[in-house]
């Protein structure tokens, strides 16, 4: 979440900036519980002050031996007592609604990051890589693999729409290309790989987002305070949550690949078509964990890493920053890595890398020991490196040929037992 204070010390500054993301603060709510919170600190101080004061009255009059004043004082400072005791209560109560008002307000967007209310909006950084020509009709990827093994009819039969399944060489190329994938971020990039649970609770949920706004997107376990992973990103963030690290420790770099699961709520008759949005897909997950003043840093060489994947599989692609009404909730500026995809002859995200600076870590109390011994907010940054089934489509639809088969990049060959080519079996 963002930052309180200075909610308290630039609210006006606050508001200009979220406007650019679309978000409407309410400005007028925030002051009333500003009010009240104000009104019963004061109310507090002063009890506290009156009790004190006649605390000190009290060791005066005993020493006076005015036993009657000194009883009739005892009644005024348990009166105290229970006033300030409500005033507990009412400061825990306020104190819980602020948090539950800021939680629900988006990150601010880096000064760096284009304004805009749409992708339209959003800019070119580079290009890399020609796409390839032709020289005979392109076919999409679920023309060019369900020959291949590539079935949705049976994915449909055992789980419904945008579910698929995957058979034989086809569905090792997919093994093979998130196998390549964690190899190169481990020995290349220097990641830690991890294996985590693919079920999180709903306060490992909230760490990394606001889950009221978006429990939607999630699937959840019936009667159970659990949700199915979205992205690797809850479980593998949340690994810092509530904990005080010391400085040596940054930065932690983790690379997790899972399924991901969601209910795609927001993208009714989006790309119902293919393996571009089903409601479960692999990703190869990187996570950051950074010293704040070398998270920007780190943005760029996680997005490296994950360009890096489609390098060594020569996928042209583009790099895009979002502007600040495409920049998702918690994200305070964002890359998107767009493959080129001939069957839809356009550029289609395969990976959104993404620097949360401070705000996942407030919400998750993820902190550091700074080099003057006092904790503060991680910065934490993740990024698909890359999401496994887009991988697949782009492989399929570049790498296709006139007789039906697909050529192996040969970055992936070794995976493949050597083989050049998948083809009808």
């Amino acid at each position: 979440m963002i930052d309180i204070q200075l909610l308290r010390n630039d609210l006006d500054g606050v508001e200009r900036k979220l406007k650019t993301r679309g978000f409407d603060f309410p400005v007028s709510g925030f002051r009333e519980l500003e009010d009240q919170r104000k009104r019963i600190q004061s109310d507090t101080e002063y009890f506290q002050s009156q009790r004190n004061s006649l605390s000190k009255q009290i060791g005066q009059a005993k020493a006076k031996n005015d036993q009657k004043l000194v009883d009739e004082m005892m009644v005024e400072v348990a009166e105290f007592a229970d006033k300030l005791k409500k005033m507990e209560v009412e400061n825990a109560t306020i104190q819980q609604r602020l948090r539950e008002f800021v939680s629900l307000i988006p990150n601010l967007p880096h000064e760096s990051v284009p304004i805009g209310s749409s992708s339209e909006q959003n800019v070119e950084q580079r290009r890399w890589g020609t796409p390839r020509s032709f020289a005979f009709p392109v076919k999409d990827h679920v023309d060019v693999g369900t020959p291949l093994g590539l079935d949705f009819e049976t994915g449909a039969k055992l789980a419904g729409a945008r579910f698929a399944v995957m058979k034989g060489r086809l569905a090792r190329l997919h093994r093979a290309i998130a196998q390549l994938m964690l190899d190169v971020h481990t020995a290349e990039h220097g990641y830690t790989e991890v294996y985590t649970p693919y079920i999180v609770s709903s306060e490992c949920a909230n760490g990394v987002t606001s889950l009221a706004k978006f429990k939607g997107d999630l699937f959840k376990i019936e009667d159970r305070d659990l949700y199915l992973i979205p992205t690797a990103e809850y479980p593998v963030t949340n690994f810092v949550r509530g904990e005080i690290l010391p400085l040596e420790a940054l930065p932690m770099k983790f690379a997790c690949h899972s399924p991901c699961f969601r209910s795609e709520a927001g993208a009714a008759g989006k790309d119902t078509r293919g393996m571009i949005r089903n409601h479960q897909f692999d990703k190869v997950e990187l996570v950051q964990i950074v010293h704040p003043s070398k998270s920007y840093e780190s943005h760029e060489e996680l997005t490296a890493h994950a360009e890096a994947i489609l390098k060594k599989l020569d996928l042209p692609y583009r790099v895009v920053t979002l502007c600040t009404g495409d920049t998702g909730f918690a994200a305070a500026k964002t890359y998107d890595l767009e493959v080129w995809l001939p069957g839809q002859n356009m550029y289609r995200e395969i990976s959104s890398c993404s620097n949360f600076e401070a705000f996942q870590a407030r919400r998750m109390q993820a902190r550091f020991r700074n080099d003057k011994g006092r904790p503060e907010p991680v910065h934490t940054l993740n990024g698909s490196a890359l999401a496994v089934g887009r991988t697949l489509v782009a492989i399929l639809e570049n790498y296709q040929n006139a007789d039906g088969s697909v050529t192996i990049p040969p970055a992936l060959r070794s995976y493949m037992g050597g083989a050049e080519k998948i083809a009808r079996p």
